[in-house]
């Protein structure tokens, strides 16, 4: 008895991702501790890829980052990123119906995973079949395709999800859904994915944003943020007593050391840098009084950085760098994740676009929601205001005016305090106890649609 405990509480998994914006790696490095020997599986650009499999990876990945920028273009940018966009839209949730017919882009990735793609991957993981978890469809896909040996999941990246994430033929696949929400749950059982084939788990977010089951790294910067928050107390009076209930008696004497903090972090593909002047210019006063701190992440694009430098000098805002402003950036993605995990720390107002980041809300984060990017997006935007947990930016140039306008109406107190009630948080607990087989406490979470 002893000895079956022994090896399901330290079991580990192959832990699959792609690479192609952030979501699907953000995903993987929260279960980064499940990963067999500690390392991600990056499956367009892992130890040994063949290379006309590398290529292939990349020409995908070229066109997601190409459109994403194009995006911006007047009129022909609109129209080149409107015909990706179709090809994958999510069609309407209502009226229930049946929708596990392929659609084209289903049948393409199988046309692709059957002349290749994918199966030196497979047969490297299939030598050691330890559970095999894909934070993207292909990856899952190839898996069962190629007959590998172990158990087979995969990690839905948003709030909704289009009919590429499930199966060629769904109702006869082994393929285990971790589910982020409710919503998805409804979605891939119209897509004819089994129900026992499905866990409602939450979003995976990092362990050390949490803290465990309970989650007292979640309260710790909660109750520090609110008090930055809701300044004048407005929040705090009215919802003390349901404060103390969650957060202790104490709550309020934790010292927060940190001026109200906003970050924004700019997309996987480099998109929406203008946004991030736009709030440099708008708040560089601000910034110069010291009331407010200002992170601008660039991720992993070093293009972003000069950018955004040449903005900052010409503010003549250079002697505030690394006090009241910074430009972080990191040179590889793990570094990336690591690093945005330590600034949520000390983080009260999250600005970015509505990616998988929206799930963050749950942390106790007000998200101020940049225009989405893709029907994805825009599911998840819908999801973010659902849990009222964030809200749509107002006119980035008048930052200093309406910023402080929610600040000091304790606006943003209560939509942190929303997303940490209704969001999920411990996604990634929950997927560790159904792959390691040890029992976590943790409550049930509501099928909320």
């Amino acid at each position: 008895m002893s000895n079956s405990k022994k090896t399901s509480t330290t079991a580990k998994a192959w832990v699959v991702a792609v690479d192609m914006g952030y979501g699907h790696e953000r995903a993987a490095y929260a279960l980064r501790h499940l990963a067999q020997g500690g390392n991600i599986l990056i499956a367009n650009k892992y130890p040994g890829i063949p290379k006309k499999e590398k290529e292939s990876w990349q020409k995908l990945r070229e066109l997601y980052e190409t459109v994403s920028r194009f995006k911006s273009t007047p009129l022909v940018g609109e129209m080149v990123f409107e015909v990706m966009n179709r090809m994958q839209q999510i069609d309407p949730f209502y009226p229930r119906r049946d929708l596990s017919n392929p659609t084209i882009q289903v049948r393409q990735t199988y046309y692709l995973i059957r002349k290749g793609l994918g199966k030196n991957l497979i047969d490297h993981c299939a030598r050691k079949p330890l559970p095999l978890i894909a934070t993207f469809f292909q990856a899952a896909f190839a898996a069962e395709e190629f007959d590998y040996p172990g158990d087979i999941y995969c990690v839905i990246c948003d709030a909704d999800c289009s009919r590429a994430w499930a199966p060629l033929n769904p109702a006869i696949s082994r393929i285990k859904y971790f589910a982020p929400n409710g919503r998805v749950v409804e979605r891939l059982k119209l897509y004819g994915v089994r129900p026992e084939n499905i866990f409602l788990t939450g979003f995976p977010m990092p362990k050390e944003l949490i803290g465990g089951p309970k989650g007292p790294v979640i309260k710790r910067d909660l109750s520090r943020r609110l008090q930055n928050l809701d300044p004048k107390g407005i929040f705090r009076k009215k919802y003390n007593r349901t404060l103390v209930s969650y957060l202790g008696r104490s709550w309020q004497k934790l010292n927060h050391k940190h001026p109200l903090t906003l970050t924004f972090s700019v997309g996987g593909a480099g998109a929406q840098r203008h946004i991030g002047r736009q709030i440099t210019e708008s708040l560089q006063e601000k910034i110069r009084q010291g009331k407010l701190r200002l992170n601008l992440l660039t991720g992993t694009h070093s293009d972003v950085v000069p950018y955004y430098q040449s903005v900052v000098r010409a503010l003549k805002l250079t002697p505030y760098l690394g006090k009241t402003i910074n430009i972080c950036h990191t040179a590889n993605r793990t570094e990336y994740f690591k690093k945005f995990s330590e600034i949520l720390h000390t983080t009260d107002i999250l600005w970015t676009k509505p990616s998988e980041l929206s799930f963050y809300t749950g942390l106790g984060l007000p998200i101020i929601i940049a225009p989405p990017i893709g029907s994805q997006e825009e599911f998840n935007r819908i999801w973010l205001k659902s849990v009222n947990g964030g809200v749509t930016q107002n006119d980035p140039r008048y930052t200093n005016e309406w910023l402080f306008d929610w600040v000091d109406s304790g606006g943003l107190a209560r939509l942190a305090w929303n997303g940490f009630i209704e969001a999920p948080t411990h996604g990634t607990y929950r997927i560790e106890s159904i792959i390691t087989g040890k029992k976590v406490e943790l409550a049930n979470l509501p099928l909320i649609v």
